[in-house]
């Protein structure tokens, strides 16, 4: 039962339209019309062009590459819808940018990821939706709600499938000591064992050594991490468990595909067979690689805003 009697409406961004249009298809409803571009010294401007007054509107735009852009274009989108009178505003952002500075760690450093929860909340965003944060603690960041959703059930999904007659060759390995209790949880849902790739740097200006935790010989080896940037610790980790752990096979997940840089160079060069990412962030236009695949997280996000609207638990999107 829709207590508050609204109806739901779906604005897109130009971050990803093509997320934003499969995921209005899964809910069976019409993305709403809208215009967003910049003028000509570059200032974003926003031009809806239907009533909003006393619906429930979400707003899909994720804070990638051109970070400012995307990020100013949002807040510029729920300053309109909120004095265009919508009843509530949820700021669904598939990637949340700013995030990886989220806590100071040397004098005089900024708390970026703080200051972005504050420019959206001030803009006048209701709620938040969001998957995969850099930190979990950014959630504490709003004083408004906030869903993180989690795209490791997607993977589950894929790599159950592909391994599904060799489980016991499998191990889910974390590239970094920092994301082992991501890698934690992944490795339970598939009921594998896991490992860690632990690196330092013995002195400045000196190599990465890498030592692999746990024994990775003979195992089709996945690394699970929540985004990839310029993809060198990834493909770093990937050489040292072929070369040094003896792997099998070494294959890689991520949620948020970044790729900035030489990302996709490194990774069409390394010794991992395939990388997955959840389309959070759009493929790169015009650039290839066979090793890249994406999965589409449309069906997760359209039942998350269905159950926000109908006010019923998010909560079964967890498990």
């Amino acid at each position: 039962m829709i207590s508050h009697g609204k109806d739901v409406k779906v604005f897109s961004g130009s971050s990803n339209p093509s997320l934003a249009k499969a995921i209005c298809q899964k809910m069976g409803t019409e993305l709403g019309s809208c215009e967003v571009g910049a003028f000509s010294d570059g200032e974003n401007y926003v031009s809806i062009y239907e009533t909003v007054r006393g619906s429930d509107v979400f707003v899909i735009q994720s804070t990638c590459g051109p970070v400012n852009d995307n990020l100013m274009e949002m807040l510029i989108m729920i300053d309109a819808l909120k004095r265009a009178s919508a009843g509530r505003i949820t700021a669904v952002i598939p990637y949340f940018g700013y995030a990886r500075q989220d806590r100071k760690t040397k004098p005089r450093d900024p708390i970026s990821a703080k200051l972005v929860a504050n420019l959206i909340t001030r803009a006048g965003a209701d709620r938040v939706l969001t998957m995969d944060l850099h930190a979990n603690q950014i959630q504490g960041f709003f004083d408004i709600p906030v869903d993180n959703l989690l795209g490791s059930p997607v993977f589950v999904k894929y790599f159950t499938e592909k391994y599904k007659d060799c489980m016991d060759e499998l191990m889910v390995v974390s590239p970094d000591v920092g994301s082992v209790a991501r890698a934690r949880a992944f490795a339970q849902k598939l009921g594998v064992s896991l490992a860690i790739v632990d690196k330092r740097r013995q002195k400045a200006n000196s190599s990465e050594v890498m030592n692999i935790i746990g024994d990775v010989t003979d195992k089709r080896v996945i690394i699970l991490d929540d985004m990839v940037d310029t993809g060198g610790s990834l493909c770093g980790a990937a050489k040292a468990l072929v070369e040094l752990g003896h792997a099998k096979s070494v294959a890689a997940c991520a949620s948020h595909g970044v790729l900035s840089g030489p990302a996709v160079q490194r990774i069409q060069d390394s010794a991992l067979d395939e990388v997955i990412f959840l389309d959070t962030i759009p493929a790169k236009s015009g650039v290839k690689c066979d090793k890249i695949k994406y999965l589409s997280v449309a069906p997760i996000f359209a039942e998350a805003i269905s159950r926000i609207y109908e006010e019923i638990s998010v909560s079964p999107l967890f498990s």
